[in-house]
Protein backbone atom coordinates (compact mmCIF):
# COMPACT_ATOMS: atom_id res chain seq x y z
CA UNK A 1 0.00 0.00 0.00
CA UNK A 2 1.49 3.22 -0.84
CA UNK A 3 1.18 6.94 1.68
CA UNK A 4 -1.38 9.25 0.80
CA UNK A 5 0.41 12.03 -1.58
CA UNK A 6 0.82 15.63 -0.40
CA UNK A 7 -2.15 17.50 1.66
CA UNK A 8 -4.04 13.87 1.59
CA UNK A 9 -5.08 12.09 4.42
CA UNK A 10 -6.27 8.36 4.67
CA UNK A 11 -9.30 7.38 5.14
CA UNK A 12 -10.36 5.92 8.97
CA UNK A 13 -10.79 2.13 8.60
CA UNK A 14 -14.41 2.02 7.33
CA UNK A 15 -14.99 4.94 5.55
CA UNK A 16 -14.86 4.99 1.68
CA UNK A 17 -11.87 6.15 0.33
CA UNK A 18 -13.52 7.40 -3.09
CA UNK A 19 -14.66 11.10 -3.41
CA UNK A 20 -18.25 11.63 -3.51
CA UNK A 21 -20.49 14.38 -4.40
CA UNK A 22 -22.67 16.50 -1.60
CA UNK A 23 -25.42 17.80 -1.99
CA UNK A 24 -25.51 21.62 -2.46
CA UNK A 25 -26.41 23.35 1.11
CA UNK A 26 -28.75 26.07 1.00
CA UNK A 27 -26.68 28.36 3.21
CA UNK A 28 -23.88 28.26 0.85
CA UNK A 29 -26.56 29.22 -1.50
CA UNK A 30 -27.45 32.15 0.38
CA UNK A 31 -23.92 33.43 1.55
CA UNK A 32 -23.00 33.34 -1.86
CA UNK A 33 -26.04 35.37 -2.83
CA UNK A 34 -25.48 37.63 0.17
CA UNK A 35 -22.33 38.55 -0.76
CA UNK A 36 -22.93 39.09 -4.56
CA UNK A 37 -25.66 41.45 -3.32
CA UNK A 38 -23.40 44.19 -1.05
CA UNK A 39 -20.42 44.03 -3.80
CA UNK A 40 -23.45 44.46 -6.58
CA UNK A 41 -24.55 47.32 -4.39
CA UNK A 42 -21.66 48.71 -4.33
CA UNK A 43 -20.63 48.68 -7.59
CA UNK A 44 -24.44 49.59 -8.42
CA UNK A 45 -23.31 52.90 -6.80
CA UNK A 46 -20.45 53.56 -7.90
CA UNK A 47 -21.05 53.20 -11.70
CA UNK A 48 -25.00 54.18 -12.01
CA UNK A 49 -24.61 57.41 -13.77
CA UNK A 50 -23.03 55.48 -16.47
CA UNK A 51 -24.55 52.59 -16.76
CA UNK A 52 -27.33 52.10 -20.16
CA UNK A 53 -30.54 51.84 -19.02
CA UNK A 54 -31.28 47.91 -18.73
CA UNK A 55 -33.74 46.01 -20.88
CA UNK A 56 -36.63 44.61 -19.05
CA UNK A 57 -36.10 41.38 -20.75
CA UNK A 58 -32.09 40.95 -19.25
CA UNK A 59 -33.04 38.39 -16.84
CA UNK A 60 -35.48 36.42 -19.04
CA UNK A 61 -32.80 34.37 -20.45
CA UNK A 62 -31.45 32.81 -17.22
CA UNK A 63 -35.13 31.98 -16.37
CA UNK A 64 -35.38 29.92 -19.48
CA UNK A 65 -32.15 28.03 -18.10
CA UNK A 66 -34.17 27.68 -14.96
CA UNK A 67 -37.09 25.87 -16.77
CA UNK A 68 -35.42 23.84 -19.24
CA UNK A 69 -33.15 22.19 -16.19
CA UNK A 70 -36.57 21.52 -14.28
CA UNK A 71 -37.43 20.06 -17.42
CA UNK A 72 -35.03 17.71 -17.68
CA UNK A 73 -34.57 17.05 -14.16
CA UNK A 74 -38.17 15.41 -14.56
CA UNK A 75 -37.13 13.10 -17.72
CA UNK A 76 -33.73 12.43 -16.03
CA UNK A 77 -35.57 11.15 -13.05
CA UNK A 78 -38.05 8.99 -14.66
CA UNK A 79 -34.62 7.46 -16.50
CA UNK A 80 -33.30 6.49 -13.28
CA UNK A 81 -36.35 5.10 -12.07
CA UNK A 82 -36.31 3.62 -15.16
CA UNK A 83 -40.50 4.23 -15.75
CA UNK A 84 -42.02 2.67 -18.50
CA UNK A 85 -39.15 0.65 -19.55
CA UNK A 86 -37.14 3.81 -19.86
CA UNK A 87 -33.73 3.34 -20.73
CA UNK A 88 -31.28 2.92 -18.05
CA UNK A 89 -28.87 6.69 -17.53
CA UNK A 90 -25.06 6.28 -18.29
CA UNK A 91 -23.62 7.33 -14.99
CA UNK A 92 -21.33 9.97 -17.18
CA UNK A 93 -24.65 11.20 -18.30
CA UNK A 94 -25.75 11.57 -14.31
CA UNK A 95 -22.19 13.26 -13.73
CA UNK A 96 -22.97 15.83 -15.93
CA UNK A 97 -26.22 16.68 -15.26
CA UNK A 98 -25.11 16.78 -11.15
CA UNK A 99 -22.23 19.40 -12.72
CA UNK A 100 -24.72 21.20 -14.19
CA UNK A 101 -26.70 21.51 -11.41
CA UNK A 102 -24.49 22.77 -9.19
CA UNK A 103 -22.97 25.33 -11.44
CA UNK A 104 -26.72 26.56 -12.23
CA UNK A 105 -27.43 27.34 -8.40
CA UNK A 106 -24.21 28.40 -7.42
CA UNK A 107 -24.41 30.51 -10.99
CA UNK A 108 -28.02 31.62 -10.24
CA UNK A 109 -27.05 32.43 -6.49
CA UNK A 110 -24.40 35.00 -7.76
CA UNK A 111 -27.18 36.27 -10.50
CA UNK A 112 -29.85 36.82 -7.60
CA UNK A 113 -27.19 38.69 -5.69
CA UNK A 114 -26.32 40.97 -8.05
CA UNK A 115 -29.79 41.90 -8.82
CA UNK A 116 -30.73 42.13 -5.39
CA UNK A 117 -28.25 44.39 -4.80
CA UNK A 118 -29.67 46.29 -8.13
CA UNK A 119 -32.54 46.50 -6.32
CA UNK A 120 -31.35 47.64 -3.49
CA UNK A 121 -29.84 50.60 -5.50
CA UNK A 122 -32.96 51.62 -7.61
CA UNK A 123 -35.82 50.87 -4.94
CA UNK A 124 -35.35 53.72 -2.76
CA UNK A 125 -34.15 56.20 -5.54
CA UNK A 126 -37.40 55.40 -7.56
CA UNK A 127 -39.57 58.59 -6.84
CA UNK A 128 -36.34 60.62 -7.69
CA UNK A 129 -34.41 59.33 -10.84
CA UNK A 130 -36.78 58.29 -13.81
CA UNK A 131 -34.92 55.82 -15.11
CA UNK A 132 -34.69 53.58 -11.21
CA UNK A 133 -38.17 52.81 -11.77
CA UNK A 134 -37.31 50.86 -15.25
CA UNK A 135 -34.02 49.79 -13.81
CA UNK A 136 -35.78 48.46 -10.36
CA UNK A 137 -38.64 46.55 -12.48
CA UNK A 138 -35.40 45.00 -14.78
CA UNK A 139 -33.70 44.22 -11.68
CA UNK A 140 -36.72 42.37 -10.28
CA UNK A 141 -37.56 40.20 -13.33
CA UNK A 142 -33.89 39.55 -13.33
CA UNK A 143 -33.96 38.38 -9.43
CA UNK A 144 -37.12 36.34 -10.12
CA UNK A 145 -35.23 34.42 -12.78
CA UNK A 146 -32.03 33.72 -11.38
CA UNK A 147 -34.21 32.64 -8.28
CA UNK A 148 -35.85 30.27 -10.91
CA UNK A 149 -32.54 29.26 -12.14
CA UNK A 150 -31.80 28.14 -8.54
CA UNK A 151 -34.43 25.94 -7.82
CA UNK A 152 -34.25 24.13 -11.16
CA UNK A 153 -30.54 23.44 -10.49
CA UNK A 154 -31.61 22.16 -7.00
CA UNK A 155 -34.27 20.20 -8.58
CA UNK A 156 -31.75 18.77 -11.07
CA UNK A 157 -29.17 17.81 -8.53
CA UNK A 158 -32.81 16.50 -6.32
CA UNK A 159 -33.31 14.32 -9.36
CA UNK A 160 -30.07 13.22 -10.03
CA UNK A 161 -30.18 11.28 -6.77
CA UNK A 162 -29.82 7.44 -7.18
CA UNK A 163 -33.21 5.84 -5.92
CA UNK A 164 -32.53 3.74 -2.29
CA UNK A 165 -31.44 -0.07 -2.88
CA UNK A 166 -33.98 -1.85 -0.85
CA UNK A 167 -31.54 -4.54 -0.26
CA UNK A 168 -29.20 -2.40 1.52
CA UNK A 169 -29.92 -2.64 4.69
CA UNK A 170 -26.09 -0.97 6.08
CA UNK A 171 -26.19 2.05 4.03
CA UNK A 172 -23.88 1.27 1.28
CA UNK A 173 -20.71 0.06 3.67
CA UNK A 174 -19.67 -3.37 2.50
CA UNK A 175 -18.33 -5.04 5.47
CA UNK A 176 -14.66 -5.62 5.55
Amino acid sequence: MTAPGPGRRRPPPGEDPRPTVRPTRYRDLAGIAVVAALLGNVLVQLTYSWLPPLPIAAGATVGLLGIAEIGGGVVLRRRIERRDGAPPVPALVAARAVLLAKASSVGGAVLAGLWAGMLLHTVPRASVVVAAVRDGIAAGIGLGCALLLVGGGLWLEHCCRAPDDPDDADGGASPT
